[in-house]
């Protein structure tokens, strides 16, 4: 099988065409989907994480992410490598009749949080008053920002990103170090992301991404100075598996704590 990767997404990557792939509602996916937003529910709903600055670290041209954190954060900085990516969040920012259509999805989050399903427009109104930023981010670079200034975040995300940004796992643990410098001591890091992936489709191209195990994402996690306060992981069924749009064989939700002295090597 002919893999594509690394400066491939520069120029091939089609971001609408992976989220009718991954995120249109009503597809073998529902499953998955439903178990991260319940996840994200659980991390920042009542009682849980909150704060003023949360940076989501790839995001990718997703805002699934934010669904729940919005309600927690007044201040989102959303980051992806890919100017089509960036380019896509603008549009659904700038409520452009080209962006993806969230909206059934944007239901199912009210519906998780126990809101009437009737509320979505309300929920992605409050989404659009505080996603404040998009800006470009390459997690590869000691600084991943780069010359671009932003408060020390009090939460970061990363959403199947590092995955695919790392050649290998030493690439990975360094990529968690540096995104981890835009993070205030004390304040708490959310990854998702994939176990056993080698590769996910998007239109007949093949995206090659980092299999990682349980373990992988926690020694990472663990070795860049932070606690682990929870780690969940979905298994992927058969069924899904025989979709042949990724050969993921699970999903984690893993939740941590920056420590007051981070290694940060």
């Amino acid at each position: 099988m002919d893999f594509t990767g690394g400066d491939i997404y520069l120029s091939s990557f089609d971001p609408k065409a992976y989220l009718t792939s991954f995120y249109s509602a009503g597809s073998e996916r529902d499953n998955i989907v439903k178990f991260r937003l319940q996840k994200l529910h659980e991390t920042f709903g009542p009682g849980g994480i909150s704060g003023d600055v949360l940076i989501d670290i790839g995001s990718g041209p997703s805002i699934y992410q934010f669904l729940s954190a919005c309600e927690s954060f007044p201040h989102i900085i959303a980051t992806d490598f890919t100017d089509q990516n960036r380019q896509e969040l603008e549009k659904w920012l700038h409520n452009d009749p080209e962006a993806f259509d969230w909206s059934k999805i944007v239901k199912t989050a009210c519906e998780i949080e126990g809101k009437s399903r009737d509320k979505w427009e309300e929920k992605q109104d409050k989404l659009r008053s505080r996603l404040r930023k998009v800006l470009k981010c390459d997690v590869t670079e000691s600084n991943p920002l780069g010359p671009v200034e932003v408060p020390p975040a009090d939460c970061l995300t990363t959403s199947f990103c590092l995955e695919t940004a790392c050649k290998d796992l030493e690439a990975y643990r360094r990529a968690i170090h540096n995104i981890t410098k835009l993070l205030r001591p004390g304040g708490h890091l959310v990854v998702l992301g994939s176990l056993g992936n080698t590769y996910y489709t998007v239109q007949g191209k093949n995206f090659s991404c980092l299999p990682l195990d349980e373990d992988d994402v926690k020694g990472a996690v663990t070795q860049a100075g932070y606690t682990i306060q929870s780690a969940e992981v979905f298994q992927i069924s058969d069924r899904m598996a025989q979709l042949q749009t990724a050969d993921s064989v699970a999903n984690i939700v893993l939740v941590a704590k920056k420590e007051a002295e981070n290694v940060t090597g």
